[in-house]
């Protein structure tokens, strides 16, 4: 690979862990119209099997508002970890771990979530948008869902 395409690389990984570094400050201070210019027009959000995956841009912003207006008092969402693999032109997926910690309006015990995120991703003439995000836990404490998809641990033996 030459230095021009070793190059790109980087600055495309960089913009990529910027747009995920985005999607958590912007959810924390209750934006969600600007967690939604995050995604392709087209993208798909899958926050675990308690509900239906989410389609569409237009859709996203009113449900995270929702949420937030309804459910949480306050988020604190801390991204490490982010692994990006290239894709082919234009496109990629990347891996994250997610520490999230959720303060509810209801007056329960706060809830914490250990997690990954899984992204795909599109290189569009605005920069790279998210096409595809799906959460994955590890672990809860206190959380408002009983469910959510596993980050796929081997098992023992």
């Amino acid at each position: 690979m030459d230095i021009a395409a070793r190059l790109q690389r980087l600055e495309d990984e960089r913009a990529i862990n910027d747009a995920i570094h985005a999607y958590a400050y912007h959810f924390d201070r209750n934006e969600p119209e600007a967690v939604a210019a995050l995604f392709t027009d087209d993208a798909e959000i899958d926050y675990g099997p308690e509900f239906p995956a989410m389609r569409g841009r237009n859709v996203f912003a009113p449900a995270i508002a929702r949420g937030l207006a309804e459910r949480f008092a306050a988020t604190s969402h801390h991204i490490s970890n982010v692994t990006v693999t290239h894709q082919g032109e234009g496109r990629a997926r990347s891996v994250c771990y997610v520490y999230a910690w959720h303060r509810y309006r209801g007056g329960e015990p706060e809830g914490e979530l250990w997690a990954q995120y899984h992204h795909e991703w599109l290189r569009t003439p605005d920069g790279w948008k998210i096409a595809r995000l799906v959460l994955k836990a590890a672990g809860t404490r206190d959380f408002h869902r009983s469910r959510m998809h596993p980050i796929g641990r081997r098992q023992d033996g």
